[in-house]
């Protein structure tokens, strides 16, 4: 039964099968503040959206460690990772595994972000982005939010393709972080 349940969840994974879910009050808007939170990462150390103000944040949602398209999302902004330094952007993929399971899946694809563990579902419910996959297991939907320097949301990627996803957000951080700051004065 274990080993089906990982073969459903493989195949729901690799050919980006999610169920329609409507968009909840719980979905932070473009342009308001990003939900805070407070999450291990693989090693064990804590992690909050609070310790990266002042930078771009790159959080990306996806459903589950050692899947086809999780791995290729992952290892998409792996290899990426040194232009979104350049942007003075930081990567933080989160999903409910638990942090053995990243400790794992960080190792097997040489991860040099952050991967939080969010096993109280509490940050994909604030996200907005928790469903059913297969009407089975909530899992995180595999969404990206970029977040600016000042902790608001500038984009939100819903129910994205994995292969070159990087790149798109890569492209419009570039965009975003090149445009002047409105004038609070007006």
């Amino acid at each position: 039964m274990r080993a089906l349940r990982h073969v459903a969840i493989a195949l729901l994974a690799a050919a980006s099968l999610q169920i329609a879910v409507a968009e909840t009050d719980s979905t932070p808007a473009v342009g308001g503040m990003a939900p805070a939170f407070k999450l291990q990462d693989q090693t064990g150390k804590w992690n909050t959206l609070e310790e990266h103000r002042g930078k771009w944040v790159v959080l990306y949602f996806y459903p589950k460690d050692n899947t086809p398209g999780c791995t290729t999302q992952a290892c998409d902004f792996r290899d990426n990772i040194f232009a979104f330094r350049r942007a003075d952007a930081v990567i933080l993929g989160v999903s409910v595994d638990d942090v053995a399971s990243h400790k794992k899946f960080s190792a097997d694809h040489s991860l040099p972000f952050p991967i939080l563990a969010d096993s109280t579902k509490s940050t994909a419910k604030a996200y907005g982005v928790l469903y059913k996959a297969l009407g089975v297991m909530e899992v995180a939907r595999r969404d990206t939010f970029l977040i600016d320097p000042s902790g608001r949301i500038a984009k939100h990627y819903k129910s994205v393709n994995p292969k070159g996803h990087s790149a798109m957000v890569l492209a419009d951080l570039k965009a975003l972080a090149a445009k002047p700051a409105a004038d609070p004065a007006g």
